[in-house]
């Protein structure tokens, strides 16, 4: 007589993935507080970002023309600012310096590097998903894959590139 052996069976919660807590996995997924603790970062290095790129300019213009930009051409061009920095990093290695620092990458839903258009996109789509009162960022707590909404939309999102247990 034979003694069936249901070791190796698996139930449907063991099938589930568990993008969470599988820090082995090079496409898990960080959590909310980690991606937002390098949002809180990024802002750090962002003023001396916008201060070499933004405000000494204007300066200049102000103290040797006398003369200042009107508020949507500066708009304009911190938009700019940070539209270059933020797509020119996700080109090159897909992250910034603060995702660098907290061990996220950003990439496609299936690991793959996003193209330019993608990443544009993500970006644009930022602006709403942080202005309209941080609707994309809390958008991440009822997300299936905790993805900020202007990820969802965007065909992107944040992994964790490190194998040590995420935050």
């Amino acid at each position: 007589m034979h003694i069936q052996d249901d070791t190796n069976k698996t139930t449907p919660l063991q099938k589930m993935p568990k993008p969470y807590h599988d820090s082995g996995n090079p496409r898990a997924l960080p959590s909310i507080r980690r991606r937002l603790a390098a949002m809180l970062y990024e802002s750090l290095l962002l003023l001396g970002v916008l201060s070499l790129s933004f405000m000494v300019p204007h300066l200049i213009l102000g103290v040797i023309f006398q003369i200042s930009a009107p508020g949507v051409v500066l708009l304009l061009h911190v938009a700019l600012v940070l539209g270059i920095y933020f797509v020119w990093y996700w080109t090159h290695g897909g992250q910034t310096l603060a995702m660098q620092t907290w061990k996220l990458k950003l990439t496609t839903p299936d690991g793959r590097v996003p193209t330019l258009r993608f990443l544009v996109l993500r970006y644009l789509l930022a602006w709403p998903s942080l202005l309209f009162y941080g609707a994309g960022i809390v958008w991440a707590v009822f997300d299936r894959d905790r993805q900020f909404l202007h990820d969802r939309l965007s065909g992107t999102r944040i992994v964790f590139t490190h194998t040590g247990q995420p935050i």
